[in-house]
């Protein structure tokens, strides 16, 4: 609930932002739960507080293999199919896709060679996706759910012109996508601020959202198409370039903020202080003494320098307040920590091992916790993407 009063503060201001609750197959894996449980929290969020607005439940980051578990529960399907991209297709679909697209209309002229060559490396991808939304939508209908297609879980960036080839492929083959993430240049790293060249996104931005807004004319996409920015968590020096750019084009975007109300969740025991602050302490002692392990499935989107984390002695000296701010992402405090964030943010592992003693900590200090992650949730992420000034 305390995420979606965010959305209400911002429904308030004037800016309306569609909330979608999301736990991917890995995260369920990983602490045991099952996708219906999302849709019944977001459900019984929305009937509490009255929101009127729509809201989504994702299949985040599935493929072929792991999308029957959530077709009955979400309607928001994110097909990550960046496994399948380099993965050479057959050699007779990359020549009827490159006499297709020849005869399709590009904003720039787009050699033979190279056509073939972005089809060769993408056309296996888009073919994976095709098949699991032709199978979501023979259960759900083409019109009760919202295709994303996912390629930033991958080693290199698609260029704007790649991604045009790659929106006009999924439109030769019936995908309605109505969001898409690409892999941008730079590092988009879990739940701390982008690293890279600014000015470089910027001008990939633009282009990005002009080859968007062109496959959605030509190639018959939705109207609704957008750019889909994952691990888009705390990305501060971004938002004023994706804000400034939405306003001048009128288009949308989707944003993963996932993971951050978890680190709020810490930080909010920590505050606590007592026991609290002891079992928050006590779990990144875990944390930390695990680090490989828990590291491993988000290598791609974290990157932490093992020097630069606490000690589990240190921590355990910690008061509460030292604690929230080296973990909370607050560029003005000198204490904060981008390292022991990281670390926190994919340990969620050791919070489910944990079990009944974490929840009821959550449950003891809710309201505290609470008002923490509408803060970030507003003040960090919707306030600076929607509503601050140019």
């Amino acid at each position: 609930m305390a995420q979606l009063r965010a959305f209400q503060r911002a429904q308030a201001a004037g800016v309306a932002v569609t909330p979608v609750w999301n736990k991917s197959n890995r995260e369920h894996t990983i602490v045991g739960t099952r996708p219906d449980s999302v849709r019944a929290e977001a459900d019984a969020a929305v009937r509490e507080l009255g929101w009127t607005g729509a809201y989504r439940v994702d299949a985040d980051h599935i493929g072929w293999r792991t999308v029957d578990r959530f077709v009955a529960a979400s309607d928001f399907f994110t097909m990550d199919v960046a496994d399948f991209i380099g993965q050479p297709a057959e050699e007779e679909a990359v020549r009827e896709f490159v006499a297709y697209q020849r005869g399709q209309p590009m904003p720039v002229a787009l050699p033979e060679a190279e056509l073939e060559r972005i089809a060769r490396k993408y056309l296996l991808a888009v073919q994976e996706a095709a098949k699991v939304y032709r199978h979501v939508a023979a259960v759900k209908g083409e019109e009760n759910f919202i295709a994303e297609v996912s390629m930033d879980e991958t080693d290199a960036p698609q260029t704007p012109v790649e991604l045009l080839v790659i929106l006009a492929a999924l439109a030769r083959e019936g995908v309605r996508v109505q969001t898409i993430a690409p892999k941008f240049s730079g590092r988009f790293n879990k739940g701390v601020d982008y690293v890279g060249d600014l000015a470089k996104f910027e001008r990939e931005w633009a282009d990005d959202l002009a080859a968007v807004a062109f496959a959605a004319r030509e190639y018959g996409l939705p109207a609704t198409l957008k750019l889909s920015v994952h691990s888009g968590s705390d990305k501060f020096s971004l938002y004023p370039i994706i804000r400034r750019q939405l306003r001048r084009s009128g288009a949308g975007v989707h944003v993963k903020t996932a993971g951050t109300t978890w680190l709020e969740e810490m930080a909010g025991l920590a505050l606590a202080g007592g026991d609290a602050l002891r079992l928050a302490q006590r779990m990144y002692g875990q944390m930390y003494q695990r680090l490989d392990e828990l590291a491993q499935p988000y290598a791609t989107v974290i990157e932490i320098d093992r020097r630069r984390l606490p000690a589990p002695r240190e921590v355990g000296s910690w008061t509460g307040v030292e604690f929230a701010a080296a973990l909370r992402h607050d560029p003005r405090e000198a204490r904060f920590n981008p390292h022991f964030r990281q670390l926190v943010h994919v340990g969620f592992r050791v919070a489910a091992e944990h079990g009944g003693e974490f929840l009821s900590a959550l449950q003891t200090h809710r309201e505290r916790i609470g008002e923490l992650v509408t803060e970030n949730l507003y003040a960090k992420h919707l306030e600076p993407l929607f509503l601050a000034a140019d």
